[in-house]
């Protein structure tokens, strides 16, 4: 099976209800070109509004439902604000179990992240694209490429694409967008 993990577009925020911007929507319209021919037949995303958006472009196209998965949120680093959130964030990487006031541990949000691709495994279809946010996408290719880490999470893009091929062996991860 193939699944396209997508990092959604460029949004107005970062709450829950965040639009993407002017550049966000063209990004969509972009993004639904290049997944045009890829053989995509199921669709699941993060319930985040700016995860949504991003994806309906390609499913209006394809006539595919989308199906909220909560399993693909955004990871909660903190409830509360840290002053330097992106240090906290590295850490995070450096130590799975490491967690922040009301926030989720690196270890837990890959494991539920795993829960939602195995699900799209388990749909019994041959290639489905997962839209998601950038902490939760990082740690899911560290699961399968350990080496990829607070760097890489840093040189993501939005939108970014990456693709997860599992089948006989070692599942096979590559940048493709």
């Amino acid at each position: 099976m193939k699944i396209y993990l997508l990092r959604h577009c460029a949004a107005a925020g970062q709450e829950l209800a965040a639009p993407l911007t002017p550049q966000g929507e063209e990004q969509a319209e972009r993004l639904a070109d290049f997944l045009a021919d890829k053989g995509i037949d199921a669709i699941a995303t993060s319930p985040y509004l700016r995860a949504r958006a991003s994806i309906a472009p390609f499913a209006r196209r394809r006539g595919l439902a989308v199906r909220i998965d909560q399993r693909l949120a955004e990871r909660v680093l903190s409830v509360q604000s840290l002053p330097d959130w992106q240090e906290a964030l590295r850490r995070t990487f450096e130590d799975a179990d490491l967690s922040f006031p009301g926030g989720e541990t690196s270890r837990a949000a890959t494991a539920r992240g795993l829960d939602a691709l195995h699900k799209l495994e388990e749909s019994g279809c041959a290639t489905a694209a997962a839209v998601t946010h950038g902490n939760l996408m990082a740690l899911l290719l560290r699961s399968f490429d350990p080496e990829f880490g607070y760097a890489e999470w840093r040189a993501l893009r939005n939108p970014d694409c990456y693709v997860i091929e599992t089948g006989e062996g070692a599942p096979k991860v590559w940048h493709a967008w």
